[in-house]
């Protein structure tokens, strides 16, 4: 086995966190019960943020970065996994209070991992990741709360993004009419339309401040930006409606009225994909392996090397990456 091997890691630097690629032995590695060989992970707001040190997500330091991997047991000390078995994490506090995906080797509980999907690959278990699990999770959100297809219009903020993205391809495939709100409506309204949006919006409609209620548009809606653009979709929405929270690209703060939820029923049903059970992630993954279609699926990210790491985690922070990007870690 390998001597050294390449990852991410974020340190202190002077008093600024930030990331930089280093060498690391398999001794270096947390003790958890079982080792992993990474063939991909994904690049993720939260990983732009903590590689730049553009916000403290790194809870201790040193930390490898990178919130999702992909990869095959090497060794285990858990009944559960033997070597050879395709695996996949997302969430799970890595990058935050664990060490993460960025590293062509990584240690974990066996409590995190999901099996990998028998008609999935390891890429595009990547290219779904921690953005695919929370589309799945603000889907399965509004279907259990009873929004069904024909209920009306389902507002997806964020549409260029990693959830957006996955948010209208998954709600298409379930034969829910879709509008796509993005920042770049022009260059975007080709690639949504493939994904299944019906209608492509501008965000600034969404990004201001409303009134207490407005007019009744949208039987749902999945918010990735929050502040402005998530009080108005509440404003907006329907009678017994669903809003998912499941971002805040926009702002963390949110200011509005109870008018929505007590004179027209609604819910905001807040998302986290970090910390759900075991049976909870088999269900997301159950789900996503049976609604993804190949095809489209591939319209949704690019891989990229772990070597254009730093420029990437820039570019996210940015706005300027479109979809997914998976990140090519191991041969």
């Amino acid at each position: 086995m390998t001597q050294t091997f390449k990852a991410m890691l974020a340190t202190d630097n002077d008093g600024k966190v930030q990331g930089g690629f280093t060498r690391l032995r398999l001794s270096d590695l947390p003790d958890e019960e079982v080792l992993v060989k990474v063939a991909y992970s994904s690049l993720n707001y939260k990983d732009g943020l903590a590689i730049t040190g553009a916000a403290r997500i790194c809870r201790k330091l040193p930390m490898v970065c990178g919130i999702d991997l992909a990869g095959t047991v090497v060794e285990s000390r858990h009944d559960s996994y033997r070597p050879g078995d395709p695996v996949v994490i997302t969430g799970c506090g890595l990058s935050e209070s664990y060490w993460g995906g960025f590293s062509e080797f990584q240690r974990v509980k066996a409590e995190w991992l999901v099996p990998l999907p028998d008609n999935l690959s390891l890429e595009q278990a990547m290219a779904v990741g921690t953005a695919g699990v929370t589309a799945m999770l603000s889907v399965q959100a509004l279907r259990d709360g009873g929004i069904e297809p024909g209920a009306g219009p389902i507002a997806v903020t964020g549409a260029s993004g990693g959830v957006g993205s996955f948010t209208v391809m998954l709600l298409n495939t379930l034969g829910y009419q879709v509008t796509a709100f993005t920042g770049r409506a022009d260059e975007s309204a080709a690639y949504l339309t493939a994904l299944g949006a019906s209608q492509i919006a501008h965000r600034d409609q969404l990004a201001r401040k409303p009134g207490p209620l407005e007019k009744e548009l949208w039987a749902g809606a999945v918010d990735a930006v929050g502040g402005d653009t998530l009080a108005t979709l509440l404003a907006q929405t329907r009678r017994e409606g669903i809003v998912t929270a499941c971002g805040l690209a926009g702002s963390s703060d949110l200011s509005t009225t109870v008018m929505p939820f007590i004179l027209r029923g609604v819910t905001l049903r807040g998302i986290d994909s970090v910390t759900q059970s075991r049976d909870c992630r088999r269900r997301v993954w159950d789900d996503l392996a049976t609604l993804l279609d190949g095809p489209t699926l591939a319209r949704l990210y690019r891989v990229e090397p772990f070597d254009k790491l730093p420029e990437l985690a820039r570019d996210i922070l940015a706005g300027a990456i479109r979809g997914r990007v998976v990140i090519a870690i191991g041969d």
